[in-house]
């Protein structure tokens, strides 16, 4: 019997979507076989989501959403400077990753060097530059007299392709707990900020002694 209409949502069928693709290990091959499959309606699926490619791409929209919902759930976040804020966001994103990296690895892994061409991240780019604007500060656009909206588009993408490669290293992390990870986003977000402030280059040094090491050591 088909499941009721009240019953279902959109995060309901995601979930659908994700057991699908896991225990098949490949994602559906039409609408027709996935809502028959789950026991619903096509018209019911069609209430949510009008392509498989639409639900692929809501569950990276789905970890974004619910990274910011518990960014603001700690009552500091908004004093957080951009740099904590930044800080913040990626390790709630690869924690929701990691509860969730069976699904993200078998969708990603075979994609290797190519994340940037993925249609199913299309929604976290646009949600992600746009919390990057959202988070670059008063007191750091007068600190930077010459910054000019040239400047702020091109933090978007630089924090863009930053996400994307500590998404391609956490990919292929083996450390207990991810740690490693961790060490990543720390040292790649420091460096980053460092740069844009033109401050010494210390930390670019110690991110790039961290990434060869892992490079060199890990094979």
């Amino acid at each position: 019997m088909a499941t009721k209409k009240s019953s279902l949502t959109k995060e309901k069928i995601v979930s659908m979507y994700m057991n699908y693709t896991l225990e098949h290990d490949e994602k559906p091959k039409s609408v027709y076989k996935f809502t028959k499959l789950n026991e619903i309606s096509e018209t019911e699926f069609y209430n949510y989501f009008g392509t498989i490619e639409s639900v692929e791409k809501e569950v990276f929209k789905m970890f974004y959403d619910k990274t910011i919902e518990l960014l603001h759930k700690d009552k500091e976040y908004e004093s957080y400077d951009m740099r904590s804020k930044l800080l913040g966001f990626n390790f709630t994103f690869f924690e929701l990753l990691t509860a969730n990296r069976s699904y993200v690895v078998m969708t990603l892994k075979e994609h290797g060097n190519q994340l940037k061409n993925l249609m199913q991240l299309t929604s976290l780019r646009m949600n992600y530059k746009r919390f990057v604007s959202e988070i670059i500060s008063d007191d750091f656009r007068t600190q930077q007299e010459q910054f000019q909206n040239f400047q702020e588009k091109a933090f978007q993408e630089s924090s863009w392709f930053q996400l994307l490669l500590t998404m391609k290293f956490w990919l292929d992390d083996s450390s207990p707990a991810f740690e490693k990870t961790d060490i990543y986003i720390e040292k790649s977000i420091k460096a980053t900020f460092e740069l844009m402030n033109i401050a010494p280059i210390d930390s670019l040094i110690d991110f790039g002694k961290f990434i060869f090491k892992e490079k060199i050591y890990s094979k």
